[in-house]
């Protein structure tokens, strides 16, 4: 008995030190190579949405906090522009140090596929992702230099 031609087409399993890979067979072509604009931009904005949720779950954690001291008296906190936008900058840095700094990957950059190294591939250290961070809070725009350089670094 024959079996159909799709029945017996077989994976290619790679082993690595830790036992099989995770990264499918198509695409492993891809790893190791520098990211451009499109996928770049696509992990920021899922990362400003993660921002955003911290931020509104902090501002509830307030009211809240407000609401248990003094609930006969209670009103939503109203926050300037300015705090409010500082903030939420706050919560970037912290987020994107964080993440930098223990795996390399926020969670836009997991949904990507993506992962921020150092020279020679490294993991970057605290601080050198504490200065990316703020770079990329105060100066987004630099993500888009990958556009104009040739080895796509931003």
């Amino acid at each position: 008995m024959r079996s159909h031609p799709r029945m017996t087409r077989r994976r290619e399993v790679i082993m690595t030190e830790g036992g099989i890979s995770p990264i499918p067979k198509e695409a492993r072509r891809y790893q190791s190579q520098r990211a451009g604009v499109v996928s770049r931009m696509a992990a920021a904005i899922i990362d400003a949405l993660v921002v955003g949720v911290i931020t509104l779950i902090g501002y509830a954690a307030i009211a809240g906090l407000t609401f248990m001291v003094s609930p006969r008296t209670f009103s939503f906190p109203q926050a300037s522009w300015l705090l409010s936008l500082t903030g939420m900058l706050a919560v970037a840095v912290i987020y994107l140090t964080v993440a930098w700094a223990i795996s390399g990957r926020t969670y836009g950059n997991l949904v990507m596929g993506l992962r921020v190294v150092g020279r020679g591939a490294r993991p970057l250290g605290p601080l050198r992702a504490l200065a990316r961070a703020v770079a990329c809070t105060l100066l987004p725009i630099g993500l888009l230099w990958c556009a104009v350089n040739a080895d796509k670094r931003s």
